[in-house]
């Protein structure tokens, strides 16, 4: 940083190559920001590789968030870096069937999608403290989920993915208290009931409705926010 005119605020963004992923990085974009949009496979989304909307600008980089090795590889490589906003959207909904009844007991569909979903999320997390502690903004977020609002649970179903969220928003929540010190702000959000491969095509919301009220909320934080739920509009979910 060479002075207060030539800082680019900087956001970090997993499972950018589709979805709400996408759509937020064209969001940032858009608002001038510099995006380091991540995903497993990059080269295989068009749509990201050619991904020049707006007056930011946007560097891709490969990275599977269930291999603690490709996530320290990433942290190593952007040590260096400064990154305002970290943003833990990369998902697994799970198997199709998870109601309890049709719930399979073979326990490597639960491995794979808390891997992704909760210990993925910790550890980027991780790896990125010093870039984020070393920014103006100074945020971490993971996208959580209504579904895994233990007070607002009114079903058992998805079984798998609302445990996996729940747990999700309980890692952010941690990292608050012991990230406080470096004036770390964590949040989970609730991006809404978004169309996408994993919100199916009923969905009310498309990625792009999403994606601009996620940037108004993450931009518009509060330090009492830390350690909230909250839904895309920032209004507060209950945990």
């Amino acid at each position: 940083m060479s002075g207060q005119d030539t800082y680019r605020e900087t956001v970090l963004i997993t499972g950018a190559n589709r979805g709400i992923g996408l759509a937020l990085a064209r969001k940032f974009l858009a608002e001038g920001f510099r995006v380091f949009a991540c995903a497993r496979h990059p080269g295989s989304s068009e749509e990201l590789r050619h991904l020049r909307t707006g007056p930011g600008e946007i560097r891709v980089f490969g990275l599977d968030v269930s291999q603690p090795k490709s996530i320290r590889g990433l942290g190593g490589r952007l040590a260096g870096e400064v990154i305002d906003i970290l943003i833990n959207n990369a998902g697994l909904y799970g198997p199709e069937k998870q109601e309890l009844d049709s719930l399979s007991d073979d326990a490597r569909a639960w491995k794979e999608t808390f891997a992704v979903n909760v210990m993925g999320p910790f550890l980027v997390c991780r790896a990125f403290v010093a870039p984020v502690a070393r920014s103006r903004r100074k945020i971490m977020a993971s996208i959580g989920s209504g579904l895994g609002s233990i007070s607002e649970a009114n079903s058992g179903a998805p079984y798998i993915y609302r445990a996996s969220k729940a747990a999700v928003h309980m890692v952010m929540r941690g990292l608050q208290a012991d990230l406080v010190q470096e004036g770390i702000l964590c949040v989970a959000f609730h991006p809404g009931w978004v169309r996408t491969r994993m919100g199916g095509p009923e969905a009310p919301m498309e990625p792009e409705e999403s994606a601009a009220e996620l940037f108004r909320t993450l931009t518009s934080l509060k330090r009492e926010d830390g350690g909230r739920l909250l839904n895309f509009d920032g209004k507060v979910i209950p945990w």
